[in-house]
């Protein structure tokens, strides 16, 4: 069953004096009870601000987002009805409170949620010991932090739990831990799970599928394997080529050639033909449909 739904988003940045930046422009994804969706690009393609709106931390400027069946709508003061959506963000020591204790932390999301147990049994869930509620977030490791703010967030007892760039701040051993550990967490209690990363490594071995975004745009989605073994957009191929393989050879990784376009001015066609090795003529002139992938190679006729 379908839990959360966007179709056609369009997310926007305004600042006085400056171009407007269309951060996401007409994206479309969905997320299933129990399922886990794994959202990988560049920085700056638009993740993030996609993650941002599903909350209700960001206005949409076009298209629709619906969760559990209800249209999200901007978050306001006062407002709970969308504690059933909890984010994990990238920086745990920027996203708890330094000056509270962490399991005080915990408490605020078991009182929003009413979701059972204590805190010291939601930090003996993921893996901490119950006496870490004593602690405050400076007495912590950055993996531990990161922990508590999972906990807090399964306070609530969400039924889509986010994770914008959850790991990126943390070192290579937590990682893959952490990772897993949102994974077998959110399918354990049925919820989805939208695992933002720029670690294709990481997001193949938790997601069951892949969705690659390139500037605002949705270029590719698909069965993890499918994806990892049979990439259809080019994109996605220089992702998959830029990851460190051990071979023992010395050989670097592929670079994708080319800078990412500005935000507030992009290509016309489809957003990836200037740095696309290949681009034809009609990539620079119309946006492909979005059939296996949002490519002109993939089209059963040239226009």
């Amino acid at each position: 069953m379908t839990l959360l739904s966007i179709d056609d988003l369009v997310v926007e940045h305004r600042t006085p004096g400056r171009p407007t930046v269309r951060a996401v422009a007409g994206v479309g994804l969905t997320v299933a009870k129990g399922e886990v969706v794994g959202l990988v690009g560049e920085s700056g393609c638009g993740k993030s601000t996609l993650a941002r709106a599903v909350c209700g931390l960001h206005p949409a400027a076009g298209g629709s987002i619906t969760f559990d069946g209800r249209a999200v709508t901007p978050l306001g003061l006062r407002r709970r009805t969308l504690t059933g959506i909890q984010m994990v963000f990238q920086d745990p020591y920027s996203s708890l409170n330094p000056r509270r204790r962490a399991g005080d932390q915990i408490a605020d999301g078991l009182r929003a949620g009413g979701g059972p147990g204590t805190p010291a049994d939601l930090l003996e869930r993921v893996g901490l010991p119950r006496d870490f509620a004593a602690r405050h977030p400076h007495e912590l490791s950055g993996g531990q932090r990161q922990r508590v703010a999972i906990a807090r967030a399964l306070a609530a007892s969400p039924r889509l739990l986010i994770g914008d760039e959850p790991i990126s701040s943390l070192d290579a051993s937590a990682q893959s831990q952490v990772a897993t550990l949102m994974r077998d967490l959110a399918v354990d209690s049925g919820a989805g799970l939208l695992f933002i990363s720029h670690d294709l490594s990481v997001v193949r071995l938790i997601a069951d599928r892949i969705a690659v975004m390139y500037l605002g745009k949705m270029v590719e989605v698909g069965a993890t394997e499918t994806v990892w073994n049979d990439p259809q957009h080019p994109y996605t191929q220089a992702l998959l080529s830029a990851i460190p393989h051990p071979d023992a050879l010395g050989n670097l990784p592929a670079e994708l050639p080319g800078d990412v376009p500005d935000p507030a001015d992009p290509p016309s066609g489809c957003r990836f033909h200037a740095r696309c090795p290949h681009a034809m003529d009609v990539c620079g002139v119309r946006e492909p449909d979005f059939g296996p992938a949002a490519c002109w190679l993939h089209a059963p006729a040239l226009p």
